[in-house]
């Protein structure tokens, strides 16, 4: 309460505040003045502030949350004038390829197939609707299966094949979930055509889909913004350029085509005090320097094992469900700043938004009267994101003024939000609600120093919520099992497997005598079209990075004749887009009755090698024990090899997978390590 005091005695002395350089007076600060004014028409229409779950598998961990903490976290996410209070939801339609830090599965793994209750994006735009009706929702595929492309990996060959695709996903949205989509996107940071996205708006159309609106094309401002300017039906089709990574600017050309920009994705920077320094940025300085009236954050939340690609990537993160733990990471009250106090449909109004001392303020309005100011001061090395390279500017601490005129100079007072981020100190504080600002004639005076958040605004709504503190961190069980035997599982694959090539998911085997009715089954048999670089090979990861000694035992099935294959793997060091340079150890047997002992998910450094006896479409059981540097491995329980001396790596993941894109079945896995 000490600096809201602080403020209110600034307010009415008119002393300087604020903990400011010492020795430094109210005189020699940098000061300037900025007028508000809605007098000559609104700036552009905001959009809204989201993030991105998928692209890929970032949400994999959320859904294995233990009640209460699950719902905890989502309101955190998704529930108005409580936390991040996002008002934008954009998800990957999933198609069984790797997308970043895993797979997500396709509703339509084969032509013939669809199932609209795979994986968890139905799930939490469910959750994120439940907590706010108006949330927008956003589909975009990173990657297709294979039968869309037939045989070639690129999705425009038949571009009716693959309209039809995404419009089946967006009417299955509707028809099983009750969930509207808004806006659908081409092919994430991949190529567009011209033909394609002409064909998608007649598609969507030709089923009652006017209102879904078209984003294109979610990779850079050109050559989209050429094209459109060249091509007037393309232009009559697409609704919103959005470009990814941006560095707050934008290109003439995009400009040209006056359609709505957005930063369709931004940030991706770990959610420390730096990472919500980034984000603080460019929430306000994509629309100051280019004019984006929509910022989408990857990730909504880091919910994939940390030693993935970009581990800990999210607004917060919650990649802890056996313990129930989580922390609402900086960038949530971040985000509220703007979110708690703007809703899409405000307007921005016409000001430059630089502020003379360095950082950015922007000022939107509901045309109803209310007025919100969100103020930032980040200074460059307290904010520099993943991406692009941030050129060198300087921020130095200064008095603002700010003269109300048009319809806000009736306004009297205005509540106060502040966050400081504190990189010396350590200690930040985030989104505290400080004394109103008295607005006298008209003004009102503000003095800034570095690495401050202000909103200051006429609603009175907002709040910072908290819920009990969750439960502390617990490294994964150490002795781990899954039967897989449930028969109405809630989501489609095992708690806490994620899928780095290939989709396993639950299968029940009706012709099984009884011991495997309920199993986990790799269900990809064709290598998809890619985002990433998918292994050759089918794998999921699961349990902790940090393991050293272990025993792996699953048994497995291999469903395919001749060349079929299947493994379990201990100490496996890499997955997402890496995962094609995994290591570790690996053992395989085949089904034309060999077996193989690799360091290598590539199966190119053989250890050993022999004959084991094992058959296709029938149960085994594999057993593989790591203890120091050394290796053995157990067939139905007897040793079939011993004493392969192991060097590197020296931990790593469990794993299960494929020889291929082919069936194999996986029951009563069980781990025991340390």
């Amino acid at each position: 309460m000490g600096c809201a005091a602080l403020l209110w005695g600034w307010l009415l002395l008119g002393c300087s505040w604020g903990p400011g350089p010492l020795g430094v007076s109210a005189a020699a600060l940098s000061t300037a003045t900025y007028v508000l004014d809605d007098a000559s028409g609104p700036g552009r229409q905001f959009d809204g502030i989201g993030a991105v779950s998928g692209g890929g598998a970032t949400s994999r961990l959320l859904v294995n949350y233990q009640e209460p903490y699950r719902s905890q976290i989502l309101d955190y996410l998704f529930k108005p004038n409580f936390g991040a209070s996002l008002h934008i939801l954009k998800v990957e339609i999933g198609g069984d390829g790797q997308s970043t830090d895993g797979t997500e599965p396709s509703h339509m793994h084969y032509e013939n197939d669809e199932n609209y209750f795979r994986g968890y994006e139905w799930w939490l735009m469910k959750e994120a609707k439940k907590r706010n009706p108006k949330i927008k929702l956003i589909g975009l595929p990173w990657t297709f299966p294979a039968w869309i492309g037939k045989g070639e990996n690129w999705p425009y060959d038949y571009p009716d094949v693959t309209a039809y695709y995404i419009v089946s996903w967006i009417l299955g949205a509707k028809q099983y979930h009750d969930l509207d989509i808004d806006y659908i996107g081409i092919w994430n940071e991949r190529a567009f055509s011209s033909k394609y996205i002409k064909l998608l708006r007649y598609t969507l159309d030709k089923h009652g889909l006017q209102q879904v609106r078209i984003i294109a094309s979610d990779r850079l401002w050109e050559p989209i913004s050429f094209v459109l300017l060249l091509d007037s039906e393309l232009h009559g089709v697409v609704d919103v350029i959005g470009a990814h990574y941006p560095g707050t600017k934008t290109v003439p050309n995009a400009l040209l085509t006056k359609k709505k920009l957005w930063s369709s994705e931004d940030y991706s920077t770990f959610n420390d005090e730096v990472g919500a320094g980034c984000w603080a940025r460019i929430l306000n300085q994509n629309y100051v320097n280019g004019n984006m009236t929509s910022t989408i954050a990857w990730n909504l939340v880091a919910s994939y094992y940390e030693e993935l690609p970009f581990g800990r990537c999210g607004l917060m993160t919650a990649q802890e469900p056996w313990s129930g733990h989580y922390k609402v990471e900086a960038p949530i009250w971040i985000t509220a700043h703007t979110t708690q106090f703007t809703q899409p449909g405000w307007s921005y109004l016409q000001v430059d938004g630089h502020l003379k001392g360095g950082g950015s303020f922007v000022a939107l309005t509901d045309g109803l009267g209310n007025l919100t100011i969100i103020i930032e001061t980040m200074t460059h090395n307290h904010s520099q994101c993943i991406r692009p390279p941030l050129p060198h500017f300087s921020v130095t601490p200064q008095r603002a003024t700010f003269y109300l005129k048009g319809s806000f100079y009736m306004v009297e007072t205005l509540q106060v939000w502040h966050s400081r981020l504190g990189f010396e100190s350590g200690n930040s504080s985030l989104f505290q609600q400080l004394h109103p600002v008295k607005v006298w004639k008209g003004s009102f005076s503000l003095d800034l120093n570095m690495d401050e958040v202000y909103t200051l605004t006429t609603l009175k709504t907002g709040q910072k919520c908290g819920c009990p503190e969750p439960p502390p961190p617990q490294p994964f069980p150490s002795n781990y099992k899954d039967d897989f035997n449930i028969r109405n599982p809630p989501f489609s694959e095992a708690p806490n497997f994620a899928d780095q090539t290939g989709v396993f998911e639950y299968f029940i085997n009706a012709s099984d005598p009884g011991d495997h009715v309920f199993t986990l089954r790799q269900v990809v048999v064709q290598r998809p079209i890619t985002w990433a670089s998918d292994a050759d090979q089918t794998i999921s990861l699961i349990g902790n990075f940090q393991w050293v000694n272990m025993t792996v035992t699953c048994d497995i099935y291999i469903e395919k004749q001749h060349d079929g294959g299947v493994f379990v793997a201990g100490r496996v060091d890499n997955g997402g887009i890496y995962v094609r340079r995994t290591k570790g150890v690996f053992f395989w047997v085949f089904a034309d009755g060999t077996y193989r002992i690799t360091g290598d998910l590539a199966g190119e450094e053989i250890l050993m090698k022999g004959l084991s006896g094992v058959r296709d479409n029938a149960w085994h059981t594999l057993t593989l024990n790591i203890q120091g540097t050394s290796a053995s491995g157990l067939l139905n329980g007897y040793p079939l090899w011993e004493n392969v001396t192991i060097s590197k790596p020296s931990n790593g993941w469990a794993a299960i997978g494929t020889r291929s894109f082919e069936f194999a079945q996986f029951d009563n896995f069980h781990i025991e390590a340390s």
